[in-house]
């Protein structure tokens, strides 16, 4: 028998005016309940979901904590949850569709153990608003008092627990009715699921949270500005020096976050120019003078005695050197091997200790936080500091002191396994400042590389052989550890990726002698390794201090879809590609080698690079553990910490570590954390920076690589000339690589008359009247007197570059085709190149017999057993340059940069 009742709604128009709704109102004496106790199941009509039979109690949350706590809800360790349809309908009300839409979904999913109870239309658990009675307090009733009913429905043979965070509830209801249980949802985490770790980090994070929106809230209703200053006050300031007087001038496109004040008297009626930038740099560093330590002949900077007093020193213990690019000034790391006393190993990683001389928020550490990063161009770079700091005071220069933090391991022997790990502040001595090629050397044992070295070039034969067969073994010791390391990165799915990098060299006069593309190194590989090491283990340390508010890298898995390119490339080859994991992904790659064609492996390693996702600073406070890890690095938590010269990231992560140390230390934490709130803000800003960085930096190559071919006659210029490599088919041309220059470009098959590429018996190009079809690994050309050619995925094909000039637009580089063969290079570079290529292979040889060696050891010895999670896992412009592109659509190489 149904029973009607009605339901008043008040609503408010647009107009302002309250409009007073009636709503019928029907209740039914059995709903169905999903419970496998009903003892009515046929009234109660209980067909589909039903809770679990095996758990010690339902619990039932009222509405605030669905709205807060849904995250946690759908841990499927949480079971017997009965949601009530009056929390329910107050999510959907309240927090929108999106989170409505989760709580379906959750209700919908078998496999998680929860139901929909509907209270409000059961006639012994609807109970009617109150007259004065707040919303809030009537749907906290009514849940409870469906929780009663419930109860008493399942005969009183399961207990209620209700989860509610209004305190006046827990003390009203908590006692009232045995059997029922009103507690909060901290506390329910606490006592029925102590060992539920990820829901415990999550509810602490969600409360931090609220509580700083909390506190926001009550700032924003009080806050008061203080006063401006008297006119006289000011007056006197800018002649006593403690004020400036200058013009504000605001960037009227970004007016909230980006503003620079203009000293008075340093004007510039060109406010683009390269003299006003001088000048607004000049401004800055009259403002910064006053926060800068100074290092001149006349007074040279010293360490003082309260840092030694109070740091680990190194200077006469420890062997530390530098491996950078050659002309290095800003030198952020060092790195130092020696055997202990005990006969373990001792690895160092020494990174400057650029928080020491930058303290927060002083000017210095304001303009860096703005900057963000050191803007590398190809001819030049900006730096994120003063020079006095980035290539002098906080530069780990050879056979200078410095200050450096420290993160030390002690290692075995053998196995290389970490036994220990220290963190703190140090002071070092440098011994050398190696560049890579001489590094390199120095492992492949030629010794004629001394001369390159300073600190070797001046001494007697016999100091300089007993310096350099120590310098020997410690570079030897580093590659060995960092084979170790790598192997066991390898293991877990870490990828091997492929970037076009190139250096510009410049002659004296600085004009453009050579474009050179980067050449990988061992050296390379083990420097980076350290680093990931560190930063790995950085990483674990303060996110272990400060679970909610430290500063980690995440790299999410990619979109399978943007495999697509991908695995079609490599089936034009015969290889498969893995994609649904990056340890299958690694394994693919390092399978799909063509004997005849290296550049095949670097084209499809190139491809993964731009299929993945983009790499991102985020705060502790702001996702799930789970979503820490690192894809490309098959690494579980991971930051930046080894570059602070160049990089306001590291810098955080310099002040969260030193914050660590002193908790471990019960010591006071001198400086003020950021918020969790605070931190993903500035995680933001600093990610935006460095797209900006990175965008700056593709365009400067760009730029100079045009500046290389201009003025140059592409007929009869040899440097015009290349061999190219076909990596990816378009409607009407092909994507073409050039390894000698790092290009990258469009070549067209059909021109601007409509004409078509076609190829004589001398394999020369030349344009005629005739047709394109294209395939999904090639594209033929045909003309109307019956002559075609093919181009294959992969094809050599000789391409001759030239610059294409606009009025409206930058210059490009433009790429023709003009022969279907390869370019045949001259003897001398075909040799240079073999050579860089054997050596490239010898290392990875090298690399993976290491690899199985260690591999078997540890399966003979049974060392260690470790389990490793495997994780799966546009641009817009103007109407007129959308335009102009429309035509070239087909041909867009839609690479995008990738940085771990």
């Amino acid at each position: 028998m149904l029973q009607k009742r009605e339901k008043v709604l008040l609503l408010r128009t647009f107009q302002g005016r309250t409009l007073r709704i009636v709503r019928e109102h029907y209740l039914r004496p059995s709903v169905p309940c999903h419970s496998p106790l009903c003892p009515q199941p046929a009234a109660c009509r209980n067909d589909g979901k039903l809770l679990s039979s095996d758990v010690t109690h339902y619990m039932i949350p009222d509405w605030k904590v669905v709205q807060d706590y849904l995250e946690i809800l759908e841990f499927p360790e949480l079971k017997g949850i009965i949601f009530m349809q009056t929390a329910c309908q107050t999510v959907q009300h309240q927090r929108g569709r999106r989170q409505y839409n989760k709580l379906r979904n959750l209700l919908k999913d078998a496999r998680h153990d929860c139901i929909l109870f509907a209270n409000e239309f059961q006639q012994y658990c609807y109970l009617p608003r109150e007259r004065g009675e707040s919303m809030e307090k009537w749907q906290t009733r009514s849940i409870y008092n469906a929780a009663v009913w419930y109860y008493h429905h399942c005969q009183d043979r399961m207990p209620i627990v209700m989860v509610t965070e209004d305190e006046e509830a827990i003390q009203q209801y908590g006692s009232e009715t045995e059997g029922v249980f009103v507690i909060s949802f901290k506390n329910y985490l606490d006592n029925f699921w102590p060992d539920l770790k990820a829901a415990h980090e999550l509810c602490d994070s969600i409360l931090q949270s609220r509580r700083e929106r909390e506190n926001e809230s009550q700032e924003s209703h009080g806050k008061e500005y203080a006063e401006h200053l008297p006119l006289e006050v000011l007056e006197a300031g800018i002649k006593s020096g403690r004020y400036i007087q200058g013009i504000l001038n605001v960037n009227k496109h970004r007016a909230q976050i980006e503003a620079f004040v203009r000293l008075q008297g340093a004007s510039c009626k060109d406010s683009g120019s390269v003299a006003a930038c001088d000048v607004r740099t000049e401004c800055l560093i009259l403002v910064q003078m006053c926060e800068m330590p100074v290092n001149t002949p006349g007074n040279p900077w010293k360490v003082s005695p309260e840092e030694e007093r109070e740091r680990k020193d190194l200077r006469e213990t420890h062997l530390v050197f530098s491996i950078d690019p050659k002309g290095c000034e800003d030198v952020d790391d060092t790195l130092s091997v020696r055997t202990l006393a005990n006969g373990s190993l001792e690895l160092g990683v020494h990174i400057a200790d650029v928080t020491h001389f930058v303290p927060p928020s002083s000017y210095i550490d304001t303009e860096a936080r703005t900057r963000a990063t050191t803007y590398y161009l190809a001819d030049r770079r900006y730096d994120m500091l003063p020079s006095i700091l980035s290539a002098d005071l906080c530069s780990l220069l050879g056979g200078v002191d410095r200050y450096a933090v420290s993160v030390i391991w002690e290692l075995d022997r053998t196995s290389y396994e970490i036994k220990n790990v220290w963190f703190g502040r140090t002071i070092i001595r440098s011994a050398y400042k190696l560049f890579y090629e001489a590094a390199q050397e120095l492992l492949d044992g030629n010794v004629t590389v001394v001369e390159d070295i300073p600190e070797l070039k001046n001494l007697d034969t016999k100091s300089r052989q007993a310096k350099l067969e120590e310098l020997v073994w410690a570079l030897g010791k580093l590659t060995d550890i960092a084979r170790h390391i790598r192997a066991k990165r390898d293991r877990c799915g870490a990828l091997e990726l492929e970037g076009v990098e190139v250096r510009v060299q410049l002659d004296e006069k600085k004009n453009i002698h050579d474009l050179i593309p980067k050449q990988p190194l061992e050296v390379h590989e083990t420097v980076a390794e350290c680093m990931i090491l560190a930063n790995h283990w950085v990483a674990r340390k303060i996110w272990e201090s400060f679970p909610h508010q430290a500063l980690l890298r995440q790299h999410p898995p990619p979109h399978q879809e943007f495999f697509s390119e991908l695995r079609e490339c490599a089936k034009a080859k015969g290889f498969f590609i893995d994609t649904r994991s990056n340890k299958t992904l690694a394994d693919s790659l390092d399978n799909a080698n063509d004997p005849n064609d290296p550049i095949v492996n670097r084209l499809l390693r190139s491809m993964a690079t731009q299929a993945m996702s983009n790499a991102l600073y985020f705060s502790t406070g702001s996702c799930a553990e789970e979503e820490f890890h690192h894809y490309g690095l098959a690494l579980d938590k991971y930051t930046h910490f080894t570059s602070p010269i160049r990089r306001y990231s590291d810098i955080v992560v310099h002040r969260l570590l030193m914050a660590a140390i002193s908790k471990d230390k019960k010591m006071e934490i001198k400086d003020n954390l950021l918020s969790n709130k605070d931190l993903e803000e500035l995680c933001r800003h600093i990610n935006n920076r460095n797209r900006a960085a990175q965008h700056s930096q593709k365009q400067s190559t760009e730029l100079f690589q045009c500046m290389y071919f201009k003025d140059k006659d592409p007929e009869n210029e040899e440097r015009c000339i290349s061999d190219g490599v076909i990596y990816s088919i378009r409607t009407n041309g092909v994507l073409v690589f050039i390894p000698r220059f790092g290009i990258k470009g469009a070549a067209y098959l059909r021109n601007k008359d409509g004409l078509v590429i076609s190829c004589g018996s001398d394999s020369r190009s030349e344009w005629k009247p005739g047709s394109l079809q294209r395939f999904q690994n090639k594209i033929t050309s045909t003309t109307t007197g019956g002559e075609s050619v093919t181009f294959h995925l992969f094809d050599h094909v000789t391409v001759r570059i030239s610059v294409q000039a606009s009025r409206c637009h930058s210059d490009t580089i433009r790429l023709e085709i003009i022969s279907n063969k390869p370019y045949m290079i001259p003897d001398t570079e075909l040799f240079q190149q073999s050579s860089l290529l054997l050596k490239s292979d010898l290392v990875k040889e090298v690399t993976r017999s290491v690899e199985e060696a260690q591999l078997a050891q540890e399966v003979k010895v049974n060392i260690i057993q470790e389990d490793y999670q495997k994780y799966c896992q546009t641009k817009g412009r103007s109407l007129y340059t959308l335009l102009e592109e429309i035509r070239d659509l087909a041909l867009l190489d839609v690479s995008n940069s990738y940085v771990m």
